[in-house]
């Protein structure tokens, strides 16, 4: 009887502890915050290719250019004719010579840019080897579509509550309240952030292959995108 007269006393005042801080708590609001991750494969690419002469005649580099970008295009289009393009950074400067006496102009050098983006990841390095016959290879990233990271909005945002609801448990335990006497006063979006896996992939510019010159297929890793999404709230302890 003494035994078990003892366990009862600690089992009242243990009670007491925890109904005691249950009204110390009660009213009591905490801000809480919770992560979630998803990951995905890459299945977009942005390509970027390049031309570039240089001629004592600013007009016969010039042509050249406009002639290979042409070409460069073309080839694209018929490849990959769903993909989407855009000219960049055309440019042209004199190249001068050091004598003695003066700084003389002896050649201009003139270059243009074009992005490819494309989704047609598996016949890249094809594309990018037809078109190097004509343009430089000068830098190449991977990412996910439009399409894709919209279809992972919802699964990143579950993924944030559902951690957000487990740290509220642990909250409500540790000070000795019910999970379910918390309910939420505000709940926000604090950050929806994207970083990818490996980092792009980018190469040195590189002059194109002589006409007929055969080029050899370059190997692609896409690699992988993590999403992260972040909610933070208010919880009321009732």
């Amino acid at each position: 009887m003494k035994n078990g007269s003892i366990i009862a006393a600690v089992l009242v005042a243990t009670l007491s502890s925890v109904s005691a801080s249950a009204q110390q708590t009660k009213g009591t609001i905490v801000s809480i915050s919770g992560t979630g991750e998803v990951r995905a494969d890459n299945d977009q690419a942005h390509v970027s290719f390049f031309i570039e002469e240089q001629d004592k005649d600013k007009d016969a580099a010039a042509s050249r250019v406009n002639q290979k970008m042409k070409q460069g295009t073309e080839i694209l289009k018929k490849m990959d004719p769903d993909g989407k393009y855009a000219t960049r950074g055309y440019y042209s400067y004199p190249v001068y010579a050091e004598t003695n006496k003066s700084r003389t102009i002896s050649g201009w050098r003139v270059g243009q840019s074009l992005e490819l983006t494309t989704t047609l990841i598996e016949q890249l390095p094809t594309t990018a080897a037809a078109v190097q016959q004509v343009l430089a290879l000068n830098g190449i990233s991977f990412g996910l579509s439009e399409v894709t990271t919209k279809s992972l909005e919802a699964r990143r945002l579950e993924a944030a509550y559902k951690n957000l609801q487990e740290r509220v448990q642990i909250i409500a335990r540790a000070i000795g309240r019910d999970p379910a006497d918390a309910t939420f006063e505000s709940l926000d979006v604090d950050s929806a952030n994207t970083h990818f896996l490996p980092q792009p992939r980018m190469f040195a510019a590189a002059a194109p292959m002589a006409k007929g010159a055969p080029v050899q297929e370059t190997s692609f890793e896409p690699g992988e995108t993590v999403l992260n999404a972040t909610l933070v709230a208010k919880i009321k302890f009732n």
